[in-house]
Order: structure tokens, then C-alpha cells, then sequence
């Protein structure tokens, strides 16, 4: 007797959950867009944590975008069969507020990706997701080598302190020449023994700077330099 009424149990959640399941969202599709967005979420965790410039523990953060992008595809699949589930989604939404602190817009550039991946994924357009994926992450790559080869032409401004036990301005001010295609004095602070120079100057590669440094090593082991990038001086 038992055993009957849990067969009937069984039969009716079957057929009231697993059949509804399965009329709603095919099984096939489902597991094949919780994969293609799981491995496209792994790569772009991988893409931010080698390619990414925000000062934070990136790979701590990237591993909030599988979560996310997972969390994003069911509630797409949930809510995209129905109407009333869609409203009570906003409805839902509006009284929740997220205070999580995003202290670089680039962690919300890469959360907006992740995003989207889920929503791909949520809307079944798995092929769409892979061809977008590649074409932003393309499109990202080769704007970081860009950046990478054109920093020092953008952004080659730069402060100088130089501090010294010599007290010969104008072979220091030499030397700067000698490696940097602009130098100009700012400011001469005497010490007790030497001086604190400040220039201004600009730099044409990241060689310019060793060179320079090694330089100034040769002048005097005493000598420290210190090299801040300018990039809003007008020079």
C-alpha cells in the first residue's frame, strides 16, 4: 500500500515538474548552454586575470564571473517562458540594491561581459555568445598591444628627482640630455651635502629611463633617482 502511493507520488511530480521541465526547456539545450557559458565565463577569467590593469586581487574578483553569468542564464530560462514571472523579476529587482564597491571601471566592463554571456546563454543563442566572445576578446587583445607599443609616444611625460651628493647642475642636467630628447629644470633644493633637482623632461621608450639610470649610478653611488609618470603635464 505503501509502496503504491509513493509510485503515485513519484508519477505526479514527474508529471508535474519533470514533464513541465522538459516542455518549457528542452534538457539538451539546457546542459548545452550551461557548458558553452561555463567554458566562455573559464576563458574570460583566464583573459582578465593576465590582460586586466585594476590594481585589486583580479583573480579573486574574476572568480565572481562564473557565478554571475550562471546565476544570469536561469534567471533568463526562467522567466523568458512567461510573462507574469518576467514582471515579478522587475518587480522583485527594484526592491534589492547591490552595494558591492566597483573601485575600477574595468571590473564593470568585465561583469557586463559575463553578464551578457549568461543572457546569451539564458536566451539559447549559444553560437551568438561564442561569435561575440571572440570578436570582443580580439578586439581587446589587440587593443592592449596597441596600448602596450604606443604608451611611451601617448603618455611620455614625466617628472624627474634626482638627489645628489655632486653639486655640478649643469653635468647633471647633461646627462639627463644625453638620454632624454627634453629636460627642463623646475626646482633646485641645496642640501647639506648636494642637492634635490626636479625636472621635467619627456622620454621616447622605456630604454631611455634604464639607460639613464645606469647613468646616474656611474655619476655617483650616492645619487637616487626617481622617475613619476606625467602624463598631464604640458610639456
Amino acid at each position: 500500500m505503501r509502496q503504491n502511493r509513493r509510485m503515485d507520488l513519484i508519477q505526479k511530480l514527474q508529471e508535474q515538474y519533470i514533464q513541465e521541465f522538459s516542455n518549457n526547456v528542452p534538457l539538451d539545450e539546457f546542459l548545452l548552454n550551461v557548458i558553452v557559458t561555463a567554458i566562455l565565463v573559464a576563458l574570460l577569467r583566464l583573459f582578465y586575470i593576465h590582460f586586466g590593469n585594476a590594481i585589486s586581487n583580479r583573480r579573486r574578483f574574476a572568480n565572481n564571473f562564473l557565478p554571475l553569468a550562471l546565476g544570469t542564464l536561469l534567471i533568463i530560462m526562467i522567466v523568458k517562458s512567461s510573462i507574469a514571472l518576467s514582471l515579478g523579476l522587475v518587480g522583485a529587482l527594484s526592491i534589492v540594491r547591490y552595494r558591492a564597491a566597483i573601485k575600477d571601471p574595468e571590473e564593470l566592463t568585465y561583469l557586463f561581459i559575463a553578464i551578457g554571456l549568461g543572457l546569451a546563454g539564458g536566451a539559447n543563442q549559444p553560437i551568438l555568445a561564442i561569435v561575440a566572445f571572440a570578436v570582443i576578446l580580439g578586439i581587446l587583445y589587440l587593443s592592449k598591444l596597441l596600448g602596450r607599443q604606443q604608451v611611451f609616444r601617448q603618455e611620455n611625460r614625466l617628472f624627474v628627482n634626482i638627489q645628489t651628493d655632486q653639486e655640478d647642475v649643469e653635468a647633471i642636467a647633461g646627462i639627463l640630455a644625453q638620454h632624454l630628447p627634453y629636460v627642463e629644470l623646475k626646482r633646485m633644493d641645496t642640501l647639506e651635502q648636494g642637492m634635490d633637482l626636479s625636472f621635467v623632461c619627456r622620454a621616447k621608450e622605456l630604454g631611455d629611463i634604464a639607460r639613464l639610470k645606469t647613468a646616474m649610478q656611474e655619476l655617483s653611488p650616492a645619487t637616487r633617482l626617481s622617475v613619476i609618470d606625467q602624463p598631464d603635464l604640458i610639456v
